[in-house]
């Protein structure tokens, strides 16, 4: 269960530079490439013809040539010619109203004449030359909603991460939860503590000392269809916590961009933003490779916890306190996908 009037992360511009690229996003096959002049296209992977992917073609002159019978598709899905054949009455491909901005190529898989370009999630950090950001992609077999109660909670990072992110001050210290409108937030503040290895190597990076105490703090921002920001950091014990001025402190913003698959399966769209040293391409490459690993240890969790939950669909999943942000998110997602099914006018999601 996904809304699919949203617009969705489906890959990165790299991704299609050299050739088509077969995705499934929300159950639907669909190739994005790029077309005439270089913009970026989105069509069904199938091609009339006889039903072979259209992704395991060529991109010549700005058209999606089949690498079956070299049959052309035009961006609009309508087939345009084929080698000594008269092809113009097939019938035509879906196409999906698709966009490149902020470093990302988003689709949207629903209903495309609802697909309002502005209601693309806007990170205030992308195409800011103060800001710095690097990340990669997982392909990972679970139901989008568990990695967003991951997301939402993050007292697993005492267990899941405890040699990089990870400390029993996370346990220790409550976590609050609020709605603004759509928009699921908590958050958690650990003052006067030791940081971990990872938040140690953040302060030396930016020139501070990793053997003081220090206020640590988690915000999760969840916003539908599926997208959570995360902003962490920590700052000299005193200085002023979150607020403290950026002298004594280092912070980030996790991004993260959950695209559906199917059912039981995500693209992941992982990374993080700073504001500290944003031209240090090395410092951006090794903040990078620490993340990526951070995440591939929830990659197996997440999985393994899929699997058990095919293998019991009849059990049910206790609720504590810490997972009411991964609730909240839940109900925001079933309030859409509802408001979609019933035909609703108001279900386009940024």
């Amino acid at each position: 269960m996904f809304p699919k009037n949203a617009w969705y992360v489906a890959c990165t511009p790299d991704e299609i530079d050299d050739k088509p690229l077969g995705r499934r996003i929300c159950g639907e096959p669909i190739v994005f490439y790029r077309g005439e002049a270089g913009r970026v296209a989105a069509v069904e992977d199938w091609c009339p013809h006889r039903g072979a992917p259209l992704s395991l073609g060529r991109v010549v002159e700005g058209r999606l040539v089949c690498g079956y019978h070299g049959l052309e598709m035009g961006c609009d899905g309508k087939t345009v010619a084929m080698p000594g054949q008269r092809v113009r009455g097939f019938p035509p491909v879906r196409s999906y109203p698709v966009v490149e901005r902020h470093g990302f190529v988003w689709v949207w898989p629903g209903d495309a004449e609802l697909a309002d370009p502005a209601g693309i999630h806007q990170p205030f950090w992308a195409d800011n030359p103060a800001w710095a950001y690097g990340g990669g992609l997982y392909h990972i077999r679970c139901d989008y909603r568990l990695m967003i109660d991951n997301l939402m909670d993050l007292t697993h990072e005492t267990y899941v991460h405890s040699t990089s992110i990870g400390q029993k001050e996370i346990d220790e210290t409550p976590c609050n939860t609020r709605s603004e409108g759509d928009t699921v937030i908590t958050s958690r503040f650990m003052n006067g503590i030791i940081p971990p290895p990872f938040w140690q190597a953040a302060l030396r990076a930016n020139g501070l000392p990793d053997d003081q105490p220090v206020d640590r703090w988690q915000i999760c921002r969840f916003t539908p269809p599926s997208h959570v920001m995360i902003e962490v950091g920590v700052a000299l014990a005193g200085k002023g916590g979150y607020d403290a001025p950026a002298e004594f402190k280092a912070s980030s913003i996790v991004v993260d961009y959950i695209t559906p698959e199917s059912e039981t399966s995500i693209w992941y769209f992982w990374g993080m933003a700073r504001n500290f040293r944003p031209d240090d391409a090395e410092l951006t490459a090794t903040i990078r490779e620490g993340q990526g690993r951070i995440f591939a240890e929830d990659l197996e969790m997440l999985e393994r916890q899929q699997a058990n939950l095919l293998q019991w669909p009849e059990r049910g999943l206790l609720k504590l306190n810490i997972d009411a942000g991964g609730v909240q998110a839940r109900r925001v997602i079933d309030r859409h996908i509802a408001a979609e099914r019933a035909g609703s006018p108001a279900t386009a999601l940024a």
